[in-house]
């Protein structure tokens, strides 16, 4: 029976139980479940164990291979180091959205068909928006709404696309989408609106930096990479990933370099990184494939840890902007160090773990002689040196004094960075257990001299320029415009006018009406009224005579 249960459920349960509980017997649902969820992520079988019967379909509400087991055991390390994290400063209602949260995700990569996959992906976007409104503030609600908007379209989308690709084909399986169609595509665009894809990428930034310290660690983890997963499950190959994924490393890169709130720094790096690893699901080889499937498990690990460090420093000062920040190394050791060593490790700095998984993703474009898009890559790997390995660490920890002596978190957050800043580092001097758990075999190495040399003459470069253009980087007090002021500002304007004009045109119809309808009343008054012209009483002799006229008038018409 162990081996057919959906692992999401034990969190999703467990979320449930979440208020009751007080105490060491809340601390023991927070991580114990998430070890609960990696013992049964492990224990089930490959294929599908589980099937149900829906509509006349066949489900597969549980189906396991390497490449969901992979995600379900970095989601449920995340779980727990998130809910470690979390444990003393994070509101219950916070709690429970985010093991509801992280449960829904794994319910997600361990679903075998398109209709299981589609409830739990529902339900992630409901308790992601619980997590981001449970930091109770009136900005973090409204960005909770525009978020579920933004989700709530995407999961119609999908729905829509689900309906049609099964009604096509007859079968709700979830494997690669092969049949080409209106459903096909329509599948694709929900996956990318979770995924950040461009349009709709602004509402990651909007949303996620709203959300409490650790709420934020845990949204950064669970959404863009379960998006991540379903592209890698259902559309490896497709050419039109290398052209999105292309764009979004760049467009991260852009607004990162602009930003002055550090978690919308971080925020805006998930996006670049996600373009990473959407272009390896382009380009669809096994060793791309293996570099999205790779880095997706490296990157939710360093950058919660960038994340607990930036939500140690708001937690601890209460300030999240660059300028009102520095000097922050003096009293917060510990978090300046773990910081650091989520930068080297997003910036695949040799040694972390983000060396040997992005690495992997560059050698699979040279390899197709994708010659544009490695050049591309290469150079948004400097560009995350620049917003994510430098200026966040730099402007926060060191540079000017900004006076605050604040002391390092308290001790469960400090725990979590320390658990996740041990795997950035373990991951990138030993990386052959992660490979051996990829979806394809690995015959990959990364620490050959080429590939050593290149990356550090990338970033020391990519370091010397920042330094050199630090004038130019010094952040202001300034708002970076990005694709959501369409639906933030233009789009409520253009309602309100639109409004405007339709209330004018309603009152120009209405008194029109009035006129006409008080003009027509008028004529049947005069006419047919008790006064009227037609109720008048006319001489028979008047009568006689217009009877003649129109008698003789008809008899020289008929002879006519």
């Amino acid at each position: 029976m162990i081996e057919s249960f959906p692992p999401g459920l034990v969190l999703i349960a467990g979320a449930a139980l979440l208020p009751l509980a007080r105490g060491r017997a809340r601390d023991l649902l927070v991580l114990g479940l998430p070890v609960l969820t990696l013992i049964l992520v492990w224990a089930i079988p490959d294929g599908a164990p589980l099937h149900a019967q829906f509509l006349g379909w066949e489900l597969s509400p549980v189906r396991a291979d390497a490449l969901s087991r992979l995600f379900g055991t970095v989601f449920s390390l995340m779980a727990f180091a998130g809910g470690l994290y979390a444990l003393r400063q994070a509101s219950t209602l916070e709690l429970t959205a985010a093991l509801a949260y992280a449960g829904s995700a794994i319910g997600a990569v361990f679903a075998g068909d398109l209709v299981t996959l589609f409830v739990f992906w529902e339900l992630m976007a409901i308790g992601s928006a619980l997590v981001i409104w449970s930091a109770g503030t009136s900005t973090a609600y409204a960005a909770g709404m525009r978020y579920l908007g933004i989700h709530l379209l995407g999961g119609v989308v999908l729905m829509i696309g689900v309906i049609a690709y099964v009604h096509a084909t007859g079968n709700p399986t979830f494997d690669e989408l092969t049949h080409d169609g209106m459903g096909r595509w329509l599948i694709l665009a929900g996956f990318l609106v979770n995924a950040g894809a461009p349009p709709l990428t602004a509402w990651l930034p909007d949303a996620y930096p709203e959300a409490s310290p650790s709420g934020t660690v845990f949204l950064s983890a669970f959404t863009t990479k379960t998006a991540v997963y379903v592209l890698l499950r259902g559309f490896p190959g497709e050419t039109v990933l290398v052209f999105v994924g292309l764009y979004m490393a760049c467009y991260g890169i852009i607004y990162a370099l602009l930003e002055n709130d550090m978690r919308r720094i971080l925020s805006y790096s998930i996006i670049n990184q996600v373009g990473f690893m959407v272009t390896g699901i382009g380009i669809g080889t096994p060793l791309a494939l293996n570099g999205a499937a790779s880095h997706a498990f490296a990157h939710i690990i360093y950058k919660a840890l960038l994340l607990m460090s930036a939500g140690s420093v708001f937690h601890q000062t209460g300030k999240r902007k660059c300028t009102d920040l520095g000097g922050l190394f003096q009293s917060m050791p510990i978090t300046t160090i773990c910081g650091t060593i989520g930068a080297l490790a997003i910036s695949a700095f040799p040694l972390t773990s983000g060396f040997v998984t992005k690495t992997m993703i560059n050698s699979a474009a040279a390899e197709q002689h994708l010659t544009i898009a490695w050049f591309i890559l290469v150079a948004a790997t400097a560009g995350v040196f620049l917003h994510a390995g430098i200026k966040f660490p730099w402007f926060v920890f060191f540079q000017k004094d900004s006076g605050l002596r604040p002391p390092d978190p308290p001790r469960n957050m400090r725990y979590a960075m320390y658990i996740f800043a041990f795997l950035c580092i373990a991951i990138g001097l030993y990386p052959a257990p992660l490979y051996a758990i990829l979806p394809f075999p690995v015959d990959y190495h990364a620490y050959t001299a080429f590939h050593v040399v290149t990356e550090l003459q990338l970033l020391l470069f990519a370091g010397l320029a920042f330094f050199l253009m630090l004038p130019w980087m010094q952040r202001t007090l300034t708002i970076t415009l990005d694709f959501d002021w369409f639906y933030r500002a233009l789009g409520p304007r253009l309602a309100y006018a639109g409004t405007r004009a339709w209330d004018g045109t309603a009152a120009f119809l209405s008194r029109g009406t009035r006129k006409a309808g008080r003009g027509a009343f008028g004529w049947i008054q005069r006419h047919h009224g008790v006064h009227g012209v037609l109720a008048r009483s006319w001489p028979t002799g008047s009568m006689v005579l217009w009877v003649g006229v129109l008698l003789a008038a008809y008899l020289v018409f008929y002879y006519v």
